[in-house]
């Protein structure tokens, strides 16, 4: 029986979709279009799928270790159990993401079936992508690599183009495959028009269908380094809690390129390989979210154009996108703007722009400022914390702790720590003594002494942690115990 077994490619920082997207939050664990997240969306959209194959149990996911515990936790909100995440010490671009993948299938299927698809996409006709997969399935088990072409609607300059060998409109309507005659980069509007008037150039999606074994084939041949590498990653990896890891030494010598460099643009000239290109055209709703205009592009708008989501007044406002996640948010007299507010940071900016926000995102970096990373409210695995306000000696954060969680059992060498309990049961460590904190009680955690909250309720812990000392940094943290395997030290810290 073949399987087809989903392969979710969750990489990439979304430095053009800041301020919601931060280095440590990336786009694709967010939500821009509707109540899910990017990353929910692509693990169901193989959901109600009734074709040529059975689809695996669930997805193999592969993501930066960063983003393992937000990764696992929306996999599980968004029902997608059965799944396995492939966790990346550091991102090498998407050939070796999907090489570790295709070993990890081939572990226990050498002939299964790939999927691979981004993370960062929206499909809005899910019985269009269905009935596209079917069409590759033939060509794919046959040990063809098929790539997805979007059939264009406009002369996109944004995009790489598939050139297929003749029109993908024949007499009987859109052909269902063609053999890949050549990726063309991204072209100036002029030469944009002519692809879109001649039928042969379609959009490269990034999406793909081949065999685990055809691909690990075409990279021994293509790129055996980085072959070589990710094989000695995967042998020297472990499996931690619901997480696969790979080895870091090994990986840290693997080149970093994407599919289409790697391999995909040398097939056609490499026939000795014997391993067809093929392009399946699709027409489903395809967005690639990799920017504030796409959002807007694929977002539903008023009768004045505009997309709004949050607490928003737009008057006399055109063709703008405009989204906050607190504050009212009033727009007069815009066009073709987008404002989008976070409880740390504002973005303006004209729509024909927002190509440009990466600008403003490495100077953040090159000034060291924490907008680039994070956002003011912090995910962990035991729930989440809110930086409220802070000074030179002072730091004030609502904690919010899940039913049955707990923070590391852990001390600090430079601050002290205030808890305030505003709603749920806490149950505190603090040194030999464990205490039970209800509503409107609070404790003191001096420096030095060794503690641990947890949440032995069953509704979320809500408090307020008020911190003072000399050093207010979260890498101020030793840990003695931990749930979550976090007892070694990630670089760039990591709060409790």
């Amino acid at each position: 029986m073949t399987l087809l077994q989903p392969v979710i490619l969750s990489g990439g920082s979304g430095t053009r979709l800041w301020p919601m997207s931060r280095e440590k939050y990336p786009k694709q664990l967010l939500s821009f279009i509707g109540g899910e997240t990017m990353l929910q969306s692509t693990a169901t959209r193989l959901s109600g799928y009734q074709g040529k194959v059975t689809v695996a149990r669930g997805p193999i996911v592969v993501c930066n270790e960063e983003y393992r515990f937000l990764s696992a936790e929306q996999m599980r909100s968004a029902g997608s159990s059965g799944g396995r995440i492939l966790l990346e010490p550091f991102g090498r671009n998407t050939a070796p993401a999907l090489t570790i993948a295709a070993l990890l299938a081939a572990s226990d299927d050498d002939e299964a079936l790939l999927l691979v698809m981004p993370a960062d996409h929206v499909m809005r006709d899910l019985a269009a992508f269905h009935a596209a997969i079917d069409a590759a399935i033939g060509p794919a088990l046959d040990g063809a690599m098929v790539t997805f072409g979007i059939v264009p609607d406009r002369p996109e300059i944004g995009y790489g183009y598939l050139e297929v060998a003749t029109s993908i409109r024949g007499d009987d309507g859109m052909r269902s495959a063609q053999p890949l005659v050549a990726f063309v980069e991204k072209p100036p509007v002029e030469l944009a028009r002519q692809y879109l008037e001649g039928g042969r150039h379609l959009w490269n999606s990034g999406l793909f269908m081949m065999k685990a074994s055809v691909w690990l084939k075409a990279l021994k041949h293509l790129a055996p380094a980085m072959l070589d590498a990710c094989e000695k990653a995967f042998e020297s990896g472990s499996v931690d809690r619901d997480f696969v890891r790979i080895g870091r030494e090994a990986f840290a010598t693997c080149p970093s390129d994407s599919i289409d460099y790697a391999v995909m643009e040398k097939l056609a000239a490499t026939p000795e390989l014997g391993i067809e290109g093929i392009v399946v055209p699709l027409v489903a709703g395809w967005s690639d979210v990799g920017a504030w205009d796409a959002v807007w592009a694929s977002s539903t708008k008023d009768e004045n154009g505009n997309s709004s989501q949050g607490d928003t007044m737009l008057e006399d406002t055109r063709n703008s996108l405009v989204i906050t996640e607190g504050r009212l948010v009033a727009c007069l007299g815009l066009d073709d703007m987008i404002v989008v507010e976070t409880p740390d940071a504002v973005l303006v900016a004209r729509k024909d722009r927002t190509q440009d926000i990466k600008k403003i995102v490495n100077r953040l970096k090159a000034e060291s400022r924490p907008h680039a990373d994070n956002h003011r409210k912090v995910h962990r695995p035991w729930g989440y914390y809110d930086s409220i306000d802070s000074g030179s000696r002072f730091q004030v954060k609502r904690i919010v702790v899940k039913p049955g969680a707990s923070l590391s059992l852990q001390m600090h060498h430079h601050r002290a720590e205030h808890w305030i309990v505003v709603c749920g049961t806490a149950r505190v460590t603090r040194g030999d003594e464990i205490v039970m904190l209800a509503e409107n009680q609070s404790t003191y955690i001096p420096l030095g002494t060794v503690h641990r909250l947890e949440n032995p309720g069953k509704i979320d812990l809500e408090m307020i942690e008020v911190q003072s000392g000399t050093y207010l940094g979260e890498d101020d943290i030793v840990r003695l115990e931990d749930n979550y395997g976090r007892l070694h030290a990630v670089p760039g810290g990591q709060a409790a």
